[in-house]
């Protein structure tokens, strides 16, 4: 294809997912929901589900196979910036205070384990149903995959959530978001020692693949990040602004991860953690900016997601199975999430908030569900069932705090004293 013909089409593509993107996460926002809910429903409406089953083609018609590729490197970028953000944002002083040091590791260990061994019990157990419906693979990698794909929590979306809802410096919203920071760090482990082995890995034997990635986070976190600090408190240095030096931290990283077989969103996962925050809080500028890239790129990766996946080839029994699999992700969230809260001697509607707010999965579910997509893990069908877990419980966030927070003003208003009548 000519280079200003394939130009034209990929720059039309991007103003057409923009302006869809747009619309829908206003309308999400309006009922109540998170953005990322009606950016994804976006990159569906797009895909095969919807466009694609009309008369003439739609979808293969806007997005060409020459197109897809260069949409696809463009949202790849956007998961780098935006894993990097991921990674930078975690605040492990939440973990400080009065309360707060228990609470958090105990609701995130419960939240984060249970779950975890339910989705990989359910690759054991559920193995045949699996192979059914095309998975080749049902191995120790897969097995694993599919304990992260359950048990995976959105700290991003989470935090929009405690934002908008007015949960921000109170013990749920600061409790529920340390526990997400430590789930994220730990799933994305996990993930990449499921990765290793699979058909995106590089030809090296896998434990010097292990070794390699080991010594490449002891040279970031042990290393880089010393140096960093010490460039940053360093007066008079040659570049004032952080942000570029962001940008090549995230890139490089993401490149070493790439290179070792794993998918690039593991390095700018760890380039976010590597990069030192200025006087102890990440640097404003870099977040705010890193941020509107990511954001205003991201619909591309929604897109791709949502040309990945089809609905309407879905049958009766996997709608089964997606009701299975919602099932332990939201029962293996909420209860061990509750319950580790009121362990800690927190009250029931702290708990449910909580607990609430750790269900979430949102848009790091969906970067790990292509991850294993591309690695091979998974195939397209399971790739669709798992994506719709994650907008039914991502979805489900919003109510549930509405719901306890009307419990929690009518059970105080039926401690009030009612007023006297005099007859």
């Amino acid at each position: 294809m000519n280079l200003d013909v394939l130009s034209a089409d990929v720059i039309g593509d991007v103003a057409l997912v923009l302006a869809a993107s747009a619309l829908l996460g206003a309308v999400a926002r309006r009922l109540g929901q998170p953005t990322v809910i009606g950016q994804l429903l976006a990159g569906v409406l797009l895909g095969p589900s919807l466009l694609g089953r009309l008369p003439g083609h739609l979808t293969n018609r806007l997005f060409t196979h020459a197109a897809v590729p260069c949409i696809s490197v463009i949202a790849q970028l956007a998961v780098v910036i935006f894993m990097f953000t991921v990674g930078y944002e975690i605040d492990f002083r939440l973990l400080r205070g009065r309360g707060r040091g228990r609470a958090a590791p105990l609701i995130a260990a419960g939240a984060l384990l249970v779950p975890l061994g339910l989705g990989s019990g359910l690759a054991v157990a559920a193995r045949h149903t699996f192979i059914s419906i095309g998975e080749a693979h049902t191995g120790r990698s897969f097995v694993l995959f599919m304990g992260v794909a359950i048990s995976v929590t959105a700290l991003p979306v989470l935090a929009s959530i405690v934002r908008e809802r007015g949960l921000a410096g109170t013990v749920a919203g600061t409790i529920a978001t340390a526990a997400a920071g430590i789930m994220d760090v730990a799933a994305w482990l996990v993930l990449a020692v499921a990765l290793i082995g699979t058909s995106a890995a590089s030809k090296r034997p896998w434990l010097e693949t292990v070794l390699l990635l080991a010594g490449f986070i002891v040279l970031m976190l042990f290393v880089i990040r010393p140096l960093l600090r010490w460039r940053l408190r360093r007066p008079g240095t040659l570049l004032t602004s952080q942000i570029p030096l962001a940008l090549v931290l995230a890139a490089t990283s993401a490149w070493v991860t790439a290179t070792l077989g794993l998918h690039p969103v593991f390095g700018a996962f760890l380039a976010g953690l590597t990069m030192p925050s200025r006087d102890e809080a990440p640097d404003a500028d870099v977040l705010r900016v890193m941020e509107q890239a990511g954001s205003l790129l991201l619909p591309l990766f929604f897109v791709v997601t949502g040309l990945t996946m089809n609905i309407g080839a879905l049958n009766g029994g996997d709608a089964v199975l997606l009701l299975v699999i919602v099932a332990c992700a939201m029962l293996g969230k909420i209860g061990p999430a509750y319950g580790a809260a009121r362990l800690s001697r927190l009250d029931r509607r702290q708990s449910a908030t909580i607990a609430s707010l750790v269900n979430t999965r949102g848009l790091t579910e969906l970067i790990a569900l292509n991850v294993g997509l591309s690695a091979g893990v998974i195939d397209h069908r399971l790739f669709t069932i798992l994506v719709l877990m994650a907008l039914i419980t991502t979805m489900a966030t919003g109510p549930l705090i509405t719901a306890i927070g009307r419990t929690g003003r009518d059970q105080e208003a039926s401690l009030r004293p009612r007023p006297v009548v005099q007859g």
